[in-house]
């Protein structure tokens, strides 16, 4: 796979949403092994253990494969040499490139360069998600989700159990609702695990929804970039060969680790109707 030169994100939005994902969730997991772990488990233990190594497990997921969506290049590659079949109906011609665009592939106004089997422009990791990232990218926002639940059902036992008697009154509901109020009210430690509860059920909400979203595309074969209902159903192969082009040829253990590799069934270039509307036409 190729690398991109400059993985790095460019707009100011997307470099704060990249930041609470980069800069806060090593914190929260610090805070989250030091604090909230030994409350429950005697360090050393086998619990503490267990649950240590699941942590480490959730975050190398988040981190790994956000990362993996940002260095992949899953852009058209100028500079490779592929032959356009003799039925061009598909391909297009790229104002911005100057150049014929394959199938599925759109130009991205941030990116500026045309996006392989492009999904969309992906604001927490400042790139576009596309054929040869797609994987990395249900993994990041999986994993996400997971150690979301996994976090806010320890740290929701620790805040209205454990310490419930710092925490358990109006004045917390009113700060979880209403954030403003840590930088006027209350000492800076109990405002600090709010603001970590916080974020801890923003990622909750925030994994919900794509997986809400993203799943049922990825099951169907398409794309977010699909507006139509003839396009959304136009590349529907099946949902084990629908995931296959989406995971790879290992999709069984590919979403175990963002290390392991998984070759793609396509290449970008060239895409073959569903059988269904094969048989239509």
């Amino acid at each position: 796979m190729r690398i991109r030169s400059n993985p790095l994100p460019r707009r100011l939005v997307d470099i704060l949403c990249f930041l609470i994902i980069g800069v806060f969730l090593p914190v929260v997991f610090l805070f989250e092994i030091v604090v909230v772990l030994p409350a429950f488990h005697e360090p050393g233990g086998f619990l503490h253990t267990f649950t240590f190594v699941m942590a480490m497990f959730l975050v190398f997921n988040i981190k790994g494969n956000m990362i993996a969506c940002m260095m992949i290049d899953t852009s058209v590659d100028g500079d490779e040499k592929v032959e356009p079949p003799v039925d061009q109906s598909d391909w297009r011609e790229c104002g911005e490139c100057q150049r014929l665009s394959p199938p599925r592939s759109w130009h991205c106004k941030i990116c500026k360069v045309c996006i392989l089997k492009r999904d969309h422009h992906c604001i927490y990791t400042g790139c576009c998600i596309g054929l040869k990232n797609h994987r990395f990218f249900m993994g990041f926002i999986f994993y996400l989700f997971v150690g979301s639940v996994y976090a806010l059902v320890y740290n929701s036992i620790y805040m209205w159990v454990i310490q419930g008697h710092i925490y358990c009154n109006w004045l917390t509901l009113l700060k979880l609702t209403c954030p403003m109020l840590l930088l006027v009210t209350g000492n800076l430690w109990s405002n600090l695990y709010l603001l970590f509860y916080s974020l801890n059920v923003l990622a909750l909400a925030y994994g919900v929804l794509l997986l809400g979203y993203h799943v049922p595309i990825v099951l169907r074969g398409g794309v977010s970039a699909d507006r139509t209902k003839e396009r959304k159903k136009k590349y529907d192969r099946g949902i084990h060969q629908n995931l296959r082009s989406v995971f790879g040829n290992r999709m069984h253990i590919a979403w175990l680790s963002p290390l392991i590799r998984s070759d793609l069934p396509d290449d970008g270039y060239h895409w073959s109707a569903s059988v269904a509307r094969k048989d239509k036409d």
